[in-house]
């Protein structure tokens, strides 16, 4: 079972109710959260380091507000929860839609939203946005049965996350949210590399 289910910025609180309980927590296999009231990501690692048996998912997560077509800031936010989530050790991210039409629906209360893949069902087109090619660079490159590896960085300017995959290779995803094109130096067991990731921009390595 997963409980909460519901927003970081009280994901510890809730979290904590439930599992200093032990008969409660023994049906518990984690916390399900979401993006919508800001990032409180230091919930997400703080209900780790208390209770590391239990394992933390994020649930849901989409841009609101209808289609944010060719937008590039939506695909930036999916990319910043992921590596930051999976960095206070996520096991799972879901985007809420994948797909939707172009009114940011159907959706039965009006709560119209943006997807990465978007049904232009009036023009008969599929509108790929940023957040499609965001979540590429993580679902493509890290694969089933990766784990996370340290991934220390020297700029407060990048986010970064690396994972090791089950066929040995390392992917390691990097983003950079600012206007200025950023040079840096990627290093791995005594190699290193001469690099850089152009402004609002977000590249994998693998190696």
């Amino acid at each position: 079972m997963i409980v909460w289910d519901h927003n970081r910025h009280r994901l510890f609180e809730r979290a904590k109710v439930v599992f200093d309980d032990p008969k409660a927590a023994y049906y518990v296999w984690g916390v399900g959260f979401h993006w919508y009231c800001g990032d409180h990501f230091d919930n997400v690692q703080l209900t780790h380091d208390a209770y590391p048996d239990k394992h933390l998912i994020f649930t849901e997560g989409c841009q609101e507000g209808g289609p944010h077509l060719g937008s590039w800031d939506t695909g930036e936010r999916y990319a910043h929860s992921i590596i930051n989530d999976l960095n206070r050790w996520t096991e799972a991210w879901v985007d809420w839609n994948m797909v939707l039409d172009e009114t940011g629906g159907p959706n039965h209360v009006n709560n119209f939203c943006s997807a990465p893949i978007i049904a232009d069902t009036q023009a008969g087109e599929i509108l790929y946005q940023s957040s499609y090619y965001y979540i590429g660079h993580f679902s493509r490159f890290i694969r089933p049965g990766a784990r996370r590896v340290a991934c220390a960085k020297t700029l407060d300017s990048l986010e970064a996350s690396a994972f090791l995959n089950v066929d040995g290779t390392v992917a390691v995803v990097v983003l950079n949210r600012t206007g200025q094109a950023i040079d840096f130096v990627l290093k791995s067991q005594g190699l290193q590399a001469k690099t850089s990731i152009p402004a609002w921009g977000i590249k994998t390595f693998v190696f």
